[in-house]
């Protein structure tokens, strides 16, 4: 009898164990709008922002970033090292795949909307007369090519 009250024990104790912890106790990450740091893309555009919310996008793993654009941004036909996933938090960004310019063929992709492009794909996309903010996520290193080197922002001399 002595041992299966031991064994009795020995359950007990070791489910004490496992939910010594609250499940809502474990670490994670976590960033509010108000914490968010951002910075100027200038490779972008003019007034662009961005903020980097996990993992750095210039080094080889996961990132999230949110990229701020501007109304009246046109970001030219550009392509990007790695395969780029996008969800717009709010207004509307005018997105299409090709490698010449041409609005007509962009799609408006409003709050929700989400798309995701392989890396090495020739994109582009503009915005009209309000502000669209994305959240950007992948694996890095992220970065910029314009193909046409005139279509990215002007260099200081």
């Amino acid at each position: 009898m002595k041992a299966v009250q031991f064994a009795a024990v020995g359950f007990a104790l070791s489910l004490g164990a496992f939910m010594s912890a609250p499940a809502w106790a474990a670490e994670y990450n976590a960033v509010m709008p108000p914490d968010l740091k951002w910075a100027d893309a200038p490779s972008v555009g003019p007034g662009a922002k961005t903020a980097v919310i996990d993992g750095d996008p210039k080094s080889s793993g996961p990132f999230v970033m949110r990229l701020k654009v501007p109304p009246k941004t046109k970001i030219g036909v550009h392509t990007h090292p790695a395969d780029e996933n996008v969800t717009i938090l709010s207004g509307t960004l005018y997105f299409a795949a090709g490698d010449k310019f041409d609005a007509k063929t962009a799609k408006p992709f409003g709050p929700g909307s989400y798309f995701s492009i392989e890396k090495g794909k020739p994109m582009f996309a503009y915005t009209k007369n309000k502000e669209a903010v994305l959240q950007l996520h992948g694996n890095g290193p992220w970065g910029l090519t314009y193909l046409d080197p005139a279509d990215g922002p002007a260099k200081e001399k």
